[in-house]
């Protein structure tokens, strides 16, 4: 197995066969499909989250804060996305899997956060039709209402995998009450209106890095579990993303800087703007190649500074090694 060193500024140590190219301070960097990834800088990667995660050094990352799809919320149109699983029980293996594999690579003494949303069963309707107030919603596929549950049922989803991650060996140490004061509307009249998700906090060991100093409230209290943050729309990613206020209590209370944070599910890369704001380095996988393009600008435009963007095809994305 090959190991390649990322580092500063552009300098990287290599082995063979690497194509580089530096595009406003982005290095593409080509590597055999096998090769360990041992970053010493920031670095995105472009593929799915457990096959880049099983090339990845254990004990490496300090913090993983993370928010993967949502299941049954959006079709992405891309090849092995998670989200779209027949059954719920699927989803949450797949998840239990790829976090397995990601506990590998955090310290021993590192943090998980993880954000995750719940939805209601689909009635094995195979569409979803806009909502007037949220037409964003809209999807021309959905899984059927799993067995066990009945129509118009929520389905548990936050819960059921936060016990499977317990049961594969995490520690569950909070539950966090993600409050939207923005919250979208919902054209029901039989429920309440929702405007709140999950934020499970996990740990690999029974001891570990918490600074609670560095998240007390203003009037120093310690950290509640309740945070009201208003959610936040980027307009090239179509729909509303993961706030930066949320991320960063996260981030500040579970590593110190220059430590490595891991988001498996980088998305549009709210975690990479946080960390380069609070001198912290990332480690980004993303799947789809539309949401690293908005990343990587997203990037540039807070510093500019070295990202190492790693993926097997270079020449399919707009940031390309020649």
């Amino acid at each position: 197995m090959f190991a390649f060193f990322f580092g500063q500024a552009g300098y990287l140590q290599s082995l063979t066969n690497i194509a580089v190219e530096v595009i406003k301070m982005l290095t593409t960097i080509k590597v055999d499909k096998a090769a360990e990834i041992v970053p010493t800088d920031s670095l995105l990667a472009e593929g799915d989250a457990f096959s880049v995660l099983q090339r990845l050094p254990a004990n490496y990352v300090q913090c993983i804060v993370t928010s993967p799809p949502y299941w049954g919320l959006r079709d992405y149109g891309i090849p092995g996305q998670i989200g779209l699983e027949g059954e719920l029980q699927q989803y949450i293996n797949q998840l239990v899997k790829i976090f397995s594999e990601a506990r590998r690579v955090l310290r021993n003494d590192g943090v998980l956060w993880l954000n995750i949303g719940d939805g209601y069963t689909s009635g094995n309707r195979g569409y979803r039709a806009p909502d007037k107030k949220n037409p964003a919603r809209a999807m021309n596929t959905r899984p059927d209402t799993p067995e066990g549950l009945k129509p118009k049922d929520l389905l548990g989803i936050p819960w059921r995998l936060a016990l499977a991650l317990q049961a594969d060996g995490w520690y569950l140490r909070a539950d966090v009450i993600w409050h939207k004061p923005n919250a979208q509307p919902e054209s029901v009249k039989d429920r309440p209106t929702r405007d709140h998700e999950y934020v499970f906090m996990l740990t690999k060991s029974e001891k570990y890095y918490y600074d609670r100093e560095a998240i007390l409230d203003a009037n120093g209290r310690n950290k509640r579990t309740v945070w009201s943050v208003n959610t936040k729309s980027f307009p090239e990613a179509h729909f509303a993303t993961f706030p930066p206020q949320l991320v960063e209590p996260c981030i500040l209370s579970s590593t110190r800087a220059h430590d490595f944070v891991l988001d498996p599910f980088f998305g549009s890369g709210t975690v990479g703007v946080v960390c380069q704001e609070l001198n912290r380095r990332f480690i980004g996988i993303e799947l789809n190649s539309e949401y690293i393009n908005i990343a990587v600008d997203r990037l540039h435009g807070q510093q500019d500074r070295n990202i190492f963007y790693l993926k097997e095809n270079p020449n399919e994305s707009k940031y390309s090694a020649s």
